[in-house]
């Protein structure tokens, strides 16, 4: 979307995977949209509807934002990044129920937009957030935000000497390693169990106990399904049917008309198992990840 419409408002809302949580895919959506209507405009106004969503000072915001603009958009994990053309930045995480919108009048603001960067050319930026768990901070810069949170190099960049070297030596079950943010940024409950159903592997296998293969499976398990995702913009009903996803109870989409999304799409006669694994819903298919 590199023109930004003339008329009504514009307001972007991807269709969420499982809950209305905003995990890595949808979040590199939403940075590319912001990358298509931001970039290079002069922010005229940062209007604050709810200061519940700022993590910084409401004034000291407004002065380093108005009348800056926004020169390049980043991500890590499912933090999306606004570098202002004085070397700050502004680091957005959308909490349980964020997103992103672009309108043009008052009247036509997305319900729920907690805070609009006004544009020069008269477009509206939302960070809409309806349970206002987002955030919007400040900070020096991306890499200064990512060591104060402690996070990880993000999922994408990760490679299978990298895992290795990170889970290798340790003699924990491998999800929740998966899950921990300073370890890989971006690996959210279904997407772990998704990587590890395509690499075949068992979410409570001890992370000490995989060989190089498996390590190599895993970062190839990566990759695909982020890319999918992020290809199919965060819409997982279009996903392949050769996906773990669709047996998440959600809906028929791969299998339309019956019960066979429930079944693992590799041999289906085999019911996908459900159990909680480190508190988290786990799904598996015990012929596939044998423990």
């Amino acid at each position: 979307m590199k023109n930004a419409p003339q008329g009504h408002f514009l307001v972007f809302t991807p269709s969420k995977f499982l809950t209305s949580l905003p995990e890595l895919p949808e979040v590199e959506t939403y940075r590319r949209f912001l990358d298509d209507i931001i970039l290079h405009q002069p922010i005229t106004a940062f209007e604050v509807r709810d200061a519940h969503v700022l993590g910084a000072d409401e004034d000291t915001l407004r002065q380093r934002v108005v009348g800056r603009q926004v020169t390049a958009t980043r991500r890590i994990g499912k933090n999306c990044f606004l570098e202002l053309n004085d070397g700050a930045v502004l680091a957005l995480h959308f909490g349980m129920t964020g997103d992103v919108g672009a309108y043009r009048d008052d009247h036509d603001a997305p319900r729920f937009t907690r805070v609009a960067l006004h544009l020069a050319d008269g477009l509206r930026v939302a960070f809409i957030d309806p349970r206002k768990f987002g955030r919007i901070r400040l900070a020096e810069s991306v890499e200064a935000y990512q060591q104060a949170k402690k996070l990880g190099p993000d999922a994408l960049d990760v490679s299978a000497p990298y895992l290795k070297q990170a889970l290798g030596g340790k003699k924990t079950i491998l999800k929740p390693l998966l899950l921990d943010q300073r370890i890989t940024a971006g690996l959210g409950n279904w997407i772990v169990d998704e990587v590890l159903f395509q690499a075949k592997i068992h979410p409570e296998r001890v992370a000490n106990s995989l060989g190089d293969k498996e390590f190599k499976a895993l970062s190839a398990a990566i990759q695909l399904v982020l890319q999918t995702a992020i290809q199919h913009e965060a819409t997982y009903r279009h996903f392949p049917a050769s996906f773990l996803i669709h047996a998440r109870e959600w809906d028929d989409s791969a299998t339309p008309g019956s019960e066979q999304h429930k079944f693992c799409p590799r041999h289906p006669k085999t019911l996908i198992d459900k159990s909680y694994v480190g508190g988290r819903a786990t799904y598996v298919c015990s012929r596939c990840q044998i423990l």
